[in-house]
């Protein structure tokens, strides 16, 4: 037997995406974002509302990171969504991490975070089902704790996820199957 809930936003695991950029004077501003997705092998898609500072950012500088959140940092991850950089100037500054200027795009890595992917900004789509900011990635960098040779192994990540239905942040990471692999022992 099926329950109806009291929730639409019912998609999990959300990813806990953390967006970076600088401001007009240079200073680093970060955001937590869940309603972000490829949309095609380079090109990625935040929902987000032109209210945000880091939207404001990104249309002057034309260019954002977007990094993984880990486990270690779940403090500072849910600290970048619950504070807004349009408040607090030090926003950044206060979370303790640290950041290195993209050698690609003008926009800040994230150290600590281990997956980041730096882009370029194509455009922000404002109408009613408009997906919000659109950026091409043009370069991604992890550090090499997650890496096996030349590939991440996501269990070595440690990647968090939201949970909409609790607002729970989740561990990810215990791999299950094989894509584009298992499906076909199905196939007659």
């Amino acid at each position: 037997m099926r329950k109806n809930i009291k929730t639409t936003e019912a998609i999990f695991p959300m990813p806990v995406l953390m967006i970076a950029t600088y401001d007009e004077d240079g200073t680093v501003d970060v955001m937590n974002a869940a309603w972000g997705m490829m949309i095609d092998r380079d090109i990625i898609a935040l929902n987000l509302t032109a209210t945000h500072k880091t939207v404001k950012n990104i249309e002057k500088r034309r260019a954002f990171t977007v990094s993984i959140a880990d486990s270690k940092h779940v403090k500072e991850a849910d600290y970048f969504g619950v504070v807004s950089g349009n408040n607090d100037p030090n926003k950044f500054l206060n979370s303790g991490l640290t950041t290195s200027r993209s050698l690609v795009v003008d926009a800040p890595i994230i150290n600590e975070f281990p997956i980041c992917m730096e882009c370029e900004f194509i455009e922000y789509q404002d109408g009613e089902f408009g997906c919000g900011l659109v950026g091409r990635v043009v370069n991604v960098s992890a550090l090499e704790e997650v890496m096996k040779g030349d590939n991440v192994d996501i269990s070595l990540v440690d990647a968090i996820a939201f949970d909409p239905y609790t607002h729970g942040y989740y561990l990810i990471g215990e791999r299950v199957g094989n894509a584009f692999k298992d499906g076909f022992d199905l196939k007659k």
